[in-house]
């Protein structure tokens, strides 16, 4: 047999039972935020065509894509980012409805990123996206939505850096960049590759002013006195807009309580070029990136016909269960509540029972019928089961504590009636 086989390819992993159990609660706890704030499940296709995910609407780059044709010679992929699917989606079925819109989804992404970097190329998001509102208080609901989740998600560590696309764009704009000047430059800085951004800027036609801008921008990360310090440098309405716009969401997120965990960093230039105000990111410790990630995408359904400003955010699971176990928080999980034995003269009484107790909400799982009592109590105990419900016969039943193997005897018209 070929040994490959028994791998998977490089960035791709399998998950063991108790992993996947925690994960599962980790999205189930995360999206229970999500509907309390309104937010209604959506899916869509982990496979789309290429086209809604190209340079255009402002994506990550193909060369990060898994692609390949279809049998019609369509081009595929799988997708690297599920909000301009739901984008797709809105523009499809809610073509005529102009009133808010609130999504939620959980799902796996897939991104082909270079081995070097040790990342995941396969890894579930969980996210929101409030579609129909253009304004402060929606970019303030989805950042408080945001921490509230990471929150019951268990981190209590973290924190959220804000940045604005407009701020940027202005200072581009006001420069007089070109696209592809734009485009290096935002991916030299969202790479923090200060030396090659310095080399950039002398390489192309610019006055000093607006080259000290491009060089300050790193240093302007902190507290709310960074947006007092970005109205000092800058001149132009669409940056100055852009402040003005942070500084009420500040605001607002104080109303939340939450101020303690917001920073800005305008510094903070986005590779995925849908962004058009808002973005942000949110780090704790025991992760080298950023666990999530959101902004606002005002212009993303327009490119699927359907002009509605939109705000969102995604949570990496993956990413949250590394910090997690880092961080040594644990959090309860369903466990086996009781281990089944029975024989074939009891077996009928002993299924009746399971099922009564499945029913009830209980999770019963049939251990190992061949054999003995003391191999099924030293399992129990490995597997952290509480107890053993062994049917000697159709009418007797002793349970059995796996921790102290303490025996007590009931009989099966009791644990029918109860």
């Amino acid at each position: 047999m070929n040994e490959r086989l028994l791998h998977t390819p490089e960035g791709i992993r399998d998950i063991h039972s108790e992993e996947a159990m925690k994960k599962n609660e980790l999205q189930r706890k995360v999206t229970s935020v999500f509907h309390r704030y309104g937010f209604k499940d959506v899916q869509t296709p982990t496979i789309e065509f290429l086209e809604i995910f190209n340079t255009e609407r402002g994506t990550i780059d193909t060369k990060l894509m898994y692609k390949f044709f279809d049998r019609d010679g369509n081009i595929l992929a799988l997708r690297p980012d599920i909000t301009p699917s739901i984008a797709r989606f809105t523009a499809t079925f809610y073509k005529h409805e102009d009133t808010p819109k609130r999504f939620c989804y959980a799902g796996n992404t897939f991104r082909n990123n270079e081995s070097y970097q040790l990342k995941l190329k396969e890894f579930t998001q969980a996210g929101c996206e409030l579609i129909g509102i253009d304004n402060a208080d929606a970019d303030a609901e989805i950042i408080a939505l945001t921490i509230n989740s990471l929150l019951v998600a268990g981190i209590k560590d973290f924190q959220i850096d804000i940045g604005q696309a407009g701020f940027f764009k202005g200072i581009v704009e006001e420069a007089g960049l070109d696209d592809s000047v734009e485009e290096e430059l935002r991916k030299l800085i969202d790479e923090k590759n200060y030396i090659a951004v310095e080399e950039l800027l002398d390489s192309v036609s610019m006055d000093e002013t607006h080259k000290k801008v491009f060089l300050d921008l790193p240093k302007l990360f902190g507290g709310q006195t960074v947006i007092d310090r970005a109205r000092e440098i800058v001149k132009n309405e669409k940056s100055l807009a852009s402040l003005d716009r942070l500084s009420t969401i500040y605001e607002i997120l104080k109303d939340y309580s939450l101020e303690k965990y917001i920073s800005f960093d305008l510094g903070m230039v986005s590779q995925i070029n849908y962004y058009t105000g808002i973005v942000f990111r949110g780090y704790t410790y025991g992760t080298g990136v950023s666990i999530v990630d959101g902004g606002r995408y005002d212009t993303l359904l327009n490119e699927f016909g359907k002009n509605e400003p939109a705000v969102g955010f995604a949570i990496v699971i993956d990413e949250v269960m590394n910090a997690l176990e880092r961080q040594q928080i644990d959090w309860e999980i369903d466990r086996i509540d009781t281990l089944l034995v029975y024989n074939e003269g009891s077996r009928s009484q002993a299924i009746k029972v399971a099922e009564k107790m499945r029913m009830d909400g209980m999770n019963i799982e049939t251990g190992m019928l061949d054999k003995d009592i003391d191999a099924n109590i030293a399992y129990g105990a490995s597997k952290n089961i509480g107890g053993i419900m062994y049917f000697k016969s159709d009418e007797q039943v002793s349970l059995i504590n796996c921790a102290t193997k303490e025996v007590q005897d009931v009989s099966v018209a009791e644990l029918l009636k109860n």
